[in-house]
């Protein structure tokens, strides 16, 4: 196999297994976000879908309808407006 296919063909498999990791990782931030506006004592049964507006600060919707602003305060707590 010449030199050039073999380059082409590893980065292919490159590029595939790298969206694969950071589709895998994207779950993990929909859990983390659930499980913090429940533990702020809000409903929210599963993120369906966030937005990271900055660094730790983000929009998440929920399943059943609700949508919150989740961030960071200056004083370094978490913070859970409903939207």
């Amino acid at each position: 196999m010449p030199r050039r296919i073999q380059i082409l063909l590893l980065a292919g498999l490159a590029a595939a297994t790298l969206s694969t990791v950071l589709a895998a990782a994207e779950p993990s931030l929909g859990k983390d976000l659930t499980a913090t506006i429940v533990l702020q004592g809000q409903p929210c049964d599963k993120v369906v879908d966030s937005k990271r507006n900055s660094d730790s600060d983000y929009t998440a919707s929920c399943h059943d309808g609700n949508r919150y602003h989740v961030f960071v305060d200056a004083s370094g707590r978490v913070i859970v407006k409903k939207l």
